[in-house]
């Protein structure tokens, strides 16, 4: 068995490395200080006491550590049945840990020498979706079949039930360690709606919510159009989704928008912003624009749209031909007669960037902390979104902002921000370090100027992996935005060498999250272990259970049929659970 080191916070201990990073903090000059202490919104000041806890809230079991796998996809993923058409899924056999030498040679005997350094969950790509939101893009259905998924009514309940799994594992899945906290990183949100801010923050906080706006008495929106471009689950309509296999499900539309309840995580989570947290439809920097924030909140909604204008707004999306929305605009104007009439409602506001950091500040939200998930006053104060925690006595944790409000869906992140970065880093040279943003750096090549920043040069993910490459005790880059299981080895011409984990996001199948235990090994090296899972609801599913853990079965399984949904998103076996060696230093 396994030998690990309690990574629980002591509490009032003042160490020597949190003083540190408190101090490197209050250096920078307009920057944002640690969110050391979970009970603390406030960053850390010379002047401030500098007691930190570390980010922990379940206590080591008095018994030994063991493994603990249950519920993970090591004793059993959902599989399909069959090979063509709808679909249905059931149990399958779980997948097996790969262990990756890329960056070192794994030695025997290191499972009964290693110590435990921290534990956590990535909940990245939640996206949950207002599907009745005005602005939604629908309508690009019309020229690309996978522009709108069927499940999408239901991401409230899909999510609860991955905080339901999560708030049921007993310890990380190799050490049995406590499990320290969770970070979702980025797009929790999916139309940059304050009806979808709140409600994610209910479900990771916990709190009732009804994933419904416009009319209170039934849903307004493509599902009940009438379109048969879109699924039409409670009518005869012989919709292109039914055709392939879809089902008629009486009552689903009305199941979707009735109230549901969260638990809220029972452990401590920080959030890291995404771009479609950061930007109206995850693309447009269009936050001045009233006739788009009117339309947001009002009562039209485009809802079709021929397949030659949908191929042509799309194109100008992925080629970043429109990134303030401009022309955006003007489509929907030319289209406003063609608009369909829904109730105005002005919890479809979009939210500016204080605005989401001062909501995950708002007491209601805080659950078991900490206060602000990661954002302090100081983020508030400087107009920032990033911001370091201290994970354990041996870890901090480093959330970046890599979205641009300049517009388009790709990252990026600025000069302030990436000296930021290098002096956080040198600042805690004693401690190892994790690194979590929204953005791959392979996708961090949007270099738009900053509207708030204009004269500030913006740095792509290849700038960000030299960096890091010069910080030997960096250990992983934790990351979503591409939707797919991958992790990649780095090994820079700096010298550093370690990890970047993307993973897999819960709106599109195989619906993941990712657990990471970091340990020494005590032999020369460090392993960092990562183990998916799935939600807490049924592989299998009863097409007449609306209920909310029978939608959340639904949601995984719909998503697996989407039309045109990619096959590979759950990635090779060396992407998905696995030992990843690193050389310590």
């Amino acid at each position: 068995m396994s030998r690990t080191r309690s990574v629980a916070g002591s509490g009032q201990n003042i160490h020597r490395r949190s003083v540190l990073a408190a101090t490197g903090a209050v250096a920078l000059a307009g920057g944002v200080g640690y969110a050391l202490r979970p009970s603390d919104s406030q960053a850390a000041t010379a002047q401030e006491s500098t007691a930190a806890v570390a980010a922990s809230s379940r206590q080591a079991p008095a018994a030994p550590l063991a493994p603990y796998t249950k519920g993970t996809t090591v004793a059993s993923v959902a599989a399909p049945r069959g090979g063509s058409g709808y679909r249905r899924l059931g149990d399958g056999s779980g997948w097996q840990r790969v262990v990756r030498s890329d960056l070192a040679v794994p030695k025997p005997g290191r499972a009964g020498r290693r110590t435990a350094l921290a534990a956590f969950v990535q909940l990245t790509d939640l996206h949950i979706i207002d599907a009745q939101h005005p602005l939604r893009l629908e309508y690009l259905r019309s020229a690309d079949i996978h522009a709108w998924r069927p499940h999408e009514a239901l991401t409230v309940q899909g999510a609860i039930a991955l905080v339901e799994r999560i708030n049921a594992l007993r310890g990380a899945p190799v050490t049995g360690a406590p499990l320290h906290f969770a970070m979702t990183t980025g797009d929790n949100t999916d139309n940059n709606a304050k009806s979808e801010l709140d409600w994610f923050l209910k479900i990771m906080s916990g709190g009732r919510i009804t994933p419904n706006t416009g009319d209170p008495r039934r849903y307004e929106g493509v599902q009940n159009s009438g379109l048969k471009q879109y699924w039409q689950p409670d009518a005869a309509v012989r919709d292109s989704d039914k055709q392939a296999g879809f089902p008629h499900l009486d009552g689903f539309l009305k199941a979707a928008i009735r109230e549901v309840r969260s638990p809220g995580l029972n452990l401590p989570w920080y959030s890291t912003v995404g771009n479609h947290d950061s930007l109206p439809m995850g693309c447009y920097g269009s936050h001045g624009d009233p006739y788009l924030t009117e339309l947001a909140v009002g009562g039209k909604k485009l809802m079709n749209v021929s397949a030659a204008e949908a191929q042509q707004l799309q194109a100008q999306i992925k080629k970043a031909s429109d990134p303030k929305g401009i022309r955006y605009h003007d489509f929907l104007k030319s289209h406003a007669r063609s608009m369909r009439s829904v109730t105005p409602d002005e919890r479809r506001a979009p939210f500016t960037p204080a605005e989401y950091v001062e909501a995950h500040l708002d007491p209601a939200h805080r659950g078991l902390g900490p206060a602000g998930h990661g954002y302090s006053s100081a983020n508030l104060d400087a107009g920032t979104q990033y911001y370091a925690f201290r994970i354990s006595d041996d870890v901090i944790g480093i959330s970046l902002d890599t979205t641009d409000s300049g517009g388009h869906y790709e990252g990026s992140i600025g000069t302030a921000q990436l000296k930021w970065l290098d002096k956080t880093l040198r600042d805690n040279k004693d401690s190892y370090a994790v690194i979590f943003s929204h953005h791959t750096s392979k996708t961090m090549t949007n270099l738009r100027s900053d509207p708030a920043r204009p004269g500030e040069r913006r740095h792509d993910g290849q700038e960000v992996l030299a960096l890091l490459g010069g910080h030997p005790r960096v250990l992983a880059w934790v990351n979503g935005h591409i939707h797919k299981n991958v992790i990649t080895p780095h090994a820079l011409a700096s010298g550093g060498s370690f990890w970047e984990i993307s993973t897999a996001s819960h709106v599109d199948f195989p619906q993941l999250a990712r657990i990471v235990e970091l340990t020494d090994n005590k032999d020369g090296t460090i392993s960092l272990f990562t183990t998916l899972v799935e939600s807490s609801a049924p592989h299998r599913t009863d097409f007449s259970d609306l209920s909310q853990t029978g939608l959340a079965a639904l949601y995984r399984e719909l998503s697996l049929n989407a039309p045109g949904a990619s096959t590979t998103l759950g990635g090779d076996p060396a992407d998905r659970n696995t030992e990843l060696v690193l050389k310590k230093v």
